[in-house]
């Protein structure tokens, strides 16, 4: 039987390259999107191509109530997960002086409260199944901070914490959790920055370049596979040297 994987935020960026990289290696993909359904449904029919099943679920993550309708309809279908990335998230550039009390809430409710909600759904099947694998997607900024991203470090950091903690939690179920904290990515969630500063960023990185998709995604599908059964409660940074800690 094919593995399933679920992928939040999965229509573009890292979450559609990683689709796309599971698909490859056998894996029937749950794609889900909150907006986009165009989008969704052309990584849907490309995953297709490639023999393997894929269904496109809209869903807010940042939502209990669709979270928990999102997994009714998987489990009605698949009865089973062994895979769950939560990739879908937001970031915001903003003074810390200028972010209002709907700015923090919103960058908390989709990047924490959404991989929450997910994980409070997926756990109990998990569980049930004795195995199962948690990939969170974090930040270098979670790591080390980020001027004027105070609100958006502080999510990704909330993240690594709770991916040790859960990672502790669900060892003895054979459940592993780990998460990647990229650097810089080109993806639609770097668009608007300069290009003089995307250039600086590459001068001071020592591998001198921005991060790609595919490469993230060889990443995760690396901590989904058995070449890392040992490995959990980790978080895994490839940022081209950006930042060594």
């Amino acid at each position: 039987m094919n593995k399933l994987a679920l992928i939040t935020g999965s229509s573009r960026g890292i979450g559609r390259s990683t689709a796309k990289k599971f698909a490859e290696n056998g894996y029937n993909i749950i794609i889900n999107y909150k907006e986009n359904e165009e989008m969704a449904e052309s990584i849907v029919r490309e995953i297709n191509e490639l023999g393997r099943i894929a269904m496109a679920i809209k869903a807010d993550v940042s939502k209990y109530n669709e979270v928990e309708n999102m997994f009714n309809e998987i489990f009605k279908y698949f009865k089973r997960l062994d895979v769950l990335i939560n990739n879908a998230g937001i970031a915001d550039l903003t003074l810390f002086n200028d972010i209002d009390e709907e700015h923090w809430r919103k960058l908390f409710d989709t990047n924490v409260h959404g991989m929450f909600n997910c994980c409070k759904f997926a756990v109990p099947k998990m569980i049930e199944q004795r195995q199962g694998v948690i990939l969170n997607m974090s930040s270098i900024w979670g790591i080390v901070g980020s001027s004027c991203e105070t609100h958006y470090s502080a999510t990704k950091g909330a993240i690594n914490a709770f991916t040790k903690a859960l990672a502790k939690e669900l060892g003895p179920s054979n459940i592993r959790v780990n998460a990647v904290a990229p650097g810089a990515v080109d993806t639609d969630m770097i668009s608007e920055v300069p290009d003089e500063i995307l250039e600086k960023i590459k001068e001071i990185t020592p591998l001198g370049e921005i991060g790609k998709p595919d490469k993230i995604a060889e990443y995760l599908y690396f901590l989904a596979s058995d070449k890392s059964d040992h490995m959990t409660g980790q978080i895994i940074s490839p940022n081209g040297g950006f930042t060594i800690y």
